[in-house]
């Protein structure tokens, strides 16, 4: 039976901590308590929110389903508690300070956020951006935000990338795909295809599906700076979106793919409590300004 009492911020920490870790003991270590406290905490965790949060066993402590759920509420409160001091100075001074957690994919982090953040710093010197690489493939960058890992995400959106429950988002600019390849060939559609594994959304897979002249892969990697780098090496070509063309090596030359041809839109998403905030209203902002002045005009015809 639930006693309904509130879980206080230790014990959040203390959640979080046992999931980070996988296990008591090393969550014990990292906070600087002992076993038997953590130990403690998570069971008056679990008489409180009344469920068990954790299988305890040989090899550490595995969040249940409602444990899992717990600790994705506990990292959000956690953040949010947080904020709240950074916010209020902010009121007063028109300034923000502290954290600032990004999850981007990576031709986002190399070619959006670099302006975007300078700016943002130069506005806001106290904030601190944390910003971590998350490939777009199942949950992406929207799960980090999505888990409580990241206050905000850069983020492939559109008709099908739905946005997860309790979460908002925004498109910051629409990018065509092109056709990559060896700089000076001339049968750039005959070459063998290099392909990575965040290439096939949904996006482009219909009309993937549609191209004769596209072959099956033949080289397949996790990283699209691997895939353009493989095709400056004439080893075969490659179809990627226009963001991940910028910074192409030289020995790479850029084809339009003609009518029709597939685009995905490049956004971000964010909690509702976290748009309110002054560092994410103001990393939207430079983001916009900096797809408008920076990105799209550098972007290959």
């Amino acid at each position: 039976m639930s006693s309904q009492a509130d879980l206080a911020p230790h014990e959040l920490r203390i959640l979080v901590a046992v999931d980070r870790e996988g296990g008591f003991t090393a969550a014990a270590t990292s906070l600087g308590l002992t076993q038997s406290a953590v130990s403690h905490a998570i069971r008056a965790c679990e008489q409180k929110v009344g469920v068990v949060l954790f299988e305890r066993g040989r090899h550490g402590a595995r969040p249940t389903p409602a444990g899992e759920r717990a600790v994705v509420h506990a990292r959000r409160i956690l953040r949010l508690l947080e904020t709240l001091g950074a916010e209020a100075r902010g009121a007063t001074t028109g300034s923000v300070d502290g954290p600032l957690r990004i999850a981007a994919f990576r031709s986002a982090a190399a070619h959006l956020l670099p302006v975007a953040l300078d700016r943002l710093t130069a506005r806001h010197p106290g904030v601190r951006p944390e910003v971590s690489i998350v490939r777009e493939i199942g949950r992406g960058t929207a799960g980090e935000v999505s888990d409580g890992r990241a206050d905000i995400g850069i983020a492939t959106v559109g008709p099908g990338d739905p946005v997860p429950a309790g979460l908002l988002s925004g498109k910051l600019f629409e990018e065509s795909y092109a056709l990559a390849y060896p700089r000076g060939h001339r049968d750039p559609r005959g070459l063998p295809l290099i392909d990575w594994d965040e290439n096939c959304g949904s996006y482009t897979r219909q009309w993937w599906s549609e191209q004769d002249w596209l072959p099956r892969a033949t080289i397949t990697a996790q990283d699209d700076s691997v895939v353009l780098s493989m095709v400056a090496q004439r080893l075969g070509m490659a179809v990627a979106p226009q963001l991940s063309l910028l910074g192409a090596p030289p020995g790479v030359a850029v084809q339009d793919l003609g009518p029709g041809a597939p685009s995905r839109g490049v956004g971000y998403v964010t909690t509702v409590a976290m748009a309110r905030s002054l560092a994410v209203r103001t990393l939207i902002r430079e983001l916009r300004s900096t797809a408008r002045a920076h990105v799209l005009r550098e972007m290959p015809a």
